[in-house]
């Protein structure tokens, strides 16, 4: 059901002025709005096309004690069939400024085009995370990263509404907690509403910053470290993802999914000795499991790399929901699959790695009124 409302417009001393008519929707559906197409509706659905939208629909939330889910591109949310009882509230928010080297995007901004910019733009630093699905506002919480580079080396600022003090806050990079696919946004979730992110980028004359990732590199026939056109980055990390579905195409079904659905597991010496002793247990004493410094004495290996030692190959599975036929670290929806359906995959894919290699995955996508 479409209902229409006229909300106060605050002027710049925060009273009231013209108003203008705000639309929701009433048992909505989410699945259309995220990348799994999969979950229930929400009791309501508001639309925000600007910051005051947005801080307005949260301090009405929350002055009510109204349940709010927050969406952007919708490409890390699992959401259960049962929708969610509560405010949902859409970030649409436009905005691209590029002054010099320093550039801001509202945080609804979709994240891929925007990448495109920066590039056409002549400047380095996110070119490497092309494709990725999803909104700007949604980088600095997942600290997102692919092919070698993450956001928050290049993020400078976030602009962010504080619903523990009411108000608009602006944290710089030292104070945003930044890890691996973790921020200070994705530890206290029910806090900070990412509104605008700040990013300073490199003018390398046309140049990419260093590539850092083997892969890229092999593609491109250069050397880690190297540099190359940025629009030449951008077009191999497109086709890389693109061949492991990782790039939006409605009509494939390897890309109804979030991505990766699971983090790459750090492991400290002790986790680590007793990994590699199931590896040479059940693999062989000659098989060495991928490993990446992850600083602190702690050490990354593949979740990618585990799901298929432990069994799970691409396309595994014989329902609506799979593993990827191009990648084994993406679950998805065939067409026909619903969030149980899911999670009963994703839940088959952490036991079976974990009677493996004694190694738990953790899940990378946020779950709405359902966990694993």
């Amino acid at each position: 059901m479409l209902a229409r409302r006229q909300r106060p417009r605050p002027d710049q001393r925060g009273r009231s002025r013209t108003l203008e008519p705000v639309q929701e929707l009433h048992d909505a559906p989410l699945a259309p709005l995220t990348t799994f197409r999969l979950g229930g509706p929400a009791t309501r659905l508001i639309t925000a096309t600007t910051d005051a939208e947005v801080v307005a629909a949260v301090r009405e939330a929350d002055a009510a004690g109204t349940e709010l889910l927050i969406i952007g591109g919708g490409s890390n949310l699992v959401i259960g069939d049962q929708g969610f009882a509560g405010t949902a509230l859409r970030i649409a928010t436009t905005g691209f400024a590029l002054d010099g080297t320093k550039l801001e995007l509202a945080a609804g901004e979709v994240w891929t085009d925007a990448v495109a910019r920066t590039v056409d733009a002549g400047l380095a630093g996110i070119e490497c995370l092309a494709g990725i699905p999803g909104s700007a506002g949604a980088t600095p919480i997942q600290n997102v990263g692919a092919y070698g580079q993450e956001v928050s080396s290049v993020i400078t600022e976030v602009v962010a509404y504080d619903r523990s003090t009411g108000e608009t806050v602006t944290l710089p990079n030292a104070e945003c907690a930044f890890a691996y696919r973790h921020s200070r946004f994705k530890a206290d979730p029910s806090r900070y509403v990412v509104l605008r992110v700040r990013f300073e980028l490199e003018d390398a004359d046309g140049l990419s910053a260093p590539l850092k990732y083997p892969e890229t590199a092999r593609a491109l026939g250069v050397e880690a470290g190297d540099r190359v056109p940025l629009a030449t980055a951008r077009e191999t990390v497109l086709k890389l993802r693109a061949g492991k579905g990782m790039v939006l195409d409605p009509e494939d079904h390897d890309t109804w999914s979030a991505g990766s659905f699971f983090t790459n597991p750090i492991l400290d010496a002790e986790e680590l000795a007793a990994f590699h002793a199931r590896v040479a247990d059940r693999l062989g004493p000659d098989v060495t499991p991928p490993a990446y410094p992850a600083g602190e004495g702690r050490t990354k290996t593949s979740a990618a790399w585990l799901i298929d030692r432990a069994g799970f190959t691409k396309g595994y599975g014989t329902g609506p929901a799979r593993i990827s036929t191009k990648h084994t670290l993406a679950l998805t929806n065939r067409g026909e699959a619903t969030t149980d359906d899911l999670l009963a995959l994703a839940r088959e894919v952490v036991t079976g790695v974990r009677d493996a290699f004694g190694v738990t995955l953790v899940n990378e996508p946020v779950t709405v009124g359902v966990s694993l």
